[in-house]
């Protein structure tokens, strides 16, 4: 049972003739009859009752045009959905960044979704040591990462360089410091980020190697946690510069460099070499090479 003699069936059902249903379907009425023909001898079973002047459906035929109904709308549905994929007017891209990479990663999907607001992206957490891995395992079709991947078969795109610098109240003593060092920062009621990270590890490697206290007071699970502390005088911090712009410009928070531990890195968009994923995703990847060829990352 194919579609095309579905198709030809509800036709001749619909008109209830086969010349009409010719007509309709720009064939001849042999084309349809014989159509409907091996429809039957398929089934077994007689379609439609031509002993009469209109052609009516046989209990058979009946049973048979709720389920070619259905069979047809399902395939238009199918039809128009693999064409919005290829139109971008669907489509989904699934993406893994930890919360600092979201800083940079949400104005250029926001972008995209401007002129293909059919697309969905799905932005999962994910710790960065891992994102290369599941990149390759097409568990996600991009990873947002601030260090080169060693994995073989990825390939990146720089999006923005960023720096770690000590963020502080505006009533607190660093606040006034363009610089602070290594002691005076671990002298401080130092708040953390909980989640482990390699920007985590070379922090807390670097004090080890000095011999230097760091006075963690607490440690929190989130970026957003760890500034709301620090807005609140609770103490100081060590995070990305990017994922506070919008208080420091607003003067809710204070920026410090710290010499030792400042090593600017850049944020990056990972993907498959092999290029094997959706239209969506391809047409994503296209729209970020764009934009950062006609703005460089700062």
């Amino acid at each position: 049972m194919d579609i095309g003699s579905l198709k030809v069936f509800l036709t001749v059902a619909e008109e209830r003739g086969f010349s009409r249903a010719a007509v309709r379907l720009f064939r001849t009425q042999s084309a349809v009859s014989q159509a409907v023909r091996r429809l039957e001898e398929v089934l077994k079973v007689e379609l439609f009752d031509r002993t009469t002047h209109e052609v009516r459906l046989t209990e058979a035929g009946r049973t048979l045009l709720g389920y070619a109904e259905r069979v047809l709308a399902v395939t238009d549905e199918a039809t128009r959905a693999v064409r919005d994929l290829k139109d971008l007017k669907r489509g989904r891209v699934a993406i893994g960044s930890n919360e600092a990479g979201l800083e940079v990663l949400l104005p250029l999907i926001g972008r995209f979704r401007e002129t293909h607001p059919g697309v969905e992206f799905e932005v999962k957490r994910s710790p960065s040591r891992l994102l290369g891995a599941e990149v390759l395992a097409a568990a996600l079709d991009f990873g947002v990462v601030a260090f080169s991947p060693a994995e073989a078969g990825l390939r990146a795109i720089i999006l923005a360089s960023d720096e770690l610098v000590v963020l502080s109240h505006p009533s607190h003593p660093f606040a006034k410091k363009a610089r602070v060092t290594l002691e005076e920062f671990g002298r401080a009621n130092v708040i953390a980020h909980s989640d482990p990270s390699p920007a985590r590890e070379r922090v807390l490697r670097t004090y080890a190697e000095r011999g230097v206290p760091l006075n963690i007071k607490v440690s929190l699970p989130t970026l957003d946690s760890v500034k709301r502390a620090v807005e609140l005088g609770m103490g100081v911090a060590l995070l990305p510069r990017r994922t506070a712009l919008s208080e420091l410009e607003g003067g809710r928070l204070a920026a410090s460099t710290l010499p030792e531990l400042r090593r600017p890195r850049e944020l990056r968009l990972v993907y498959r070499s092999a290029g094997n994923f959706g239209n969506a995703a391809h047409a994503f990847l296209e729209h970020v090479k764009t934009e950062r060829a006609q703005n460089p990352a700062t």
